[in-house]
């Protein structure tokens, strides 16, 4: 199927390109050293969601782990080779807050260099694992803009597990100024019910909530910035043993029927890269923060 024109304000499709145990903050996932002994499913669930994405004509950005692109550069290209988007999510999915500047920066460049190399074309988009870059590590933006970054996804304005901006920031695409330089933010779309924001089109949410309300939500909110995981939609992928109940509930809810719930969405409502996105956005008049 050929690729369609983007809708008006349709919403950015994105993906954090990682396996199904690379989950947060979780001590029965094994060191990063023993990553390769685990079962791999990135490539077959990837290859299920470009189908999908073929089906429906959209492009999707995705930001890749460096390690994930180390040992699968040829899913790297492929991802590329379909015109759909690349972008950094860490190397070995580490949250930001956990880091020195130092530290931060060796992992990001190692990230950039794994996923650049793969894809034969500079990386220009950034989003931390766990939205980790808080009020605690803002020197983070800086350092994205020293390795080329133009355009984060990194700011959750409100309370999240692993880490959040709660309402410093705005809701809605927006420039960070960092001296005389900006970087280019779209923040993740969130909805009020009652006294909670939830991530309605991303992770665990999208796959508990009924389309219904997502879909609503997403018509409140044109341009809505989504993020899925690979894992989000493979019901056959191994079950990480210790979780508490609470965290199982969030890792594995709907996800027998996530998949068609997102080819529903991407029926309805259309879907954009970040690049796409961001064309369409006048950005001198945009809000600026500065940082």
């Amino acid at each position: 199927m050929g690729t369609a024109k983007p809708r008006p304000a349709c919403p950015v499709i994105t993906f954090d390109l990682e396996e199904w145990f690379n989950l947060l903050e979780c001590d029965a996932i094994p060191p990063a050293e023993n990553w390769g002994s685990l079962e791999s499913r990135v490539e077959a669930n990837t290859d299920l969601l470009l189908d999908l994405l073929d089906k429906r004509g959209v492009k999707a950005t995705f930001f890749v782990l460096g390690w994930v692109a180390r040992h699968y550069p040829a899913l790297i290209r492929k991802i590329a080779s379909l015109g759909h988007e690349l972008g950094c999510h860490s190397d070995l999915h580490t949250l930001v807050w956990t880091q020195t500047p130092g530290a931060f920066r060796e992992e990001t460049a190692r990230a950039l260099g794994a996923i650049g190399d793969a894809a034969g074309a500079p990386v220009l988009n950034y989003r931390a694992p766990g939205f980790s870059i808080t009020e605690k590590c803002m020197w983070a933006f800086e350092i994205l803009l020293d390795l080329g970054i133009i355009t984060d996804c990194s700011v959750y304005p409100g309370i999240h597990a692993h880490g959040g901006m709660r309402s410093l920031f705005p809701s809605v695409p927006f420039r960070l100024g960092v001296g005389e330089r900006t970087l280019k933010e779209f923040p993740v779309s969130l909805a009020g019910l009652g006294p909670l924001q939830l991530a309605f089109v991303g992770g665990g949410y999208f796959r508990l909530l009924p389309l219904a309300l997502i879909s609503h939500w997403t018509r409140q909110r044109p341009g809505a910035v989504t993020y899925f995981h690979p894992r989000d939609f493979d019901p056959g992928q191994p079950r990480i043993q210790g979780l508490s109940a609470a965290r199982r509930f969030k890792a594995y809810v709907g996800i027998g029927g996530a998949t068609r719930k997102l080819d529903r969405f991407l029926e309805r409502f259309g879907g954009q890269t970040l690049a796409q996105a961001s064309a369409a956005i006048t950005w001198d008049t945009s809000p600026l923060v500065r940082v």
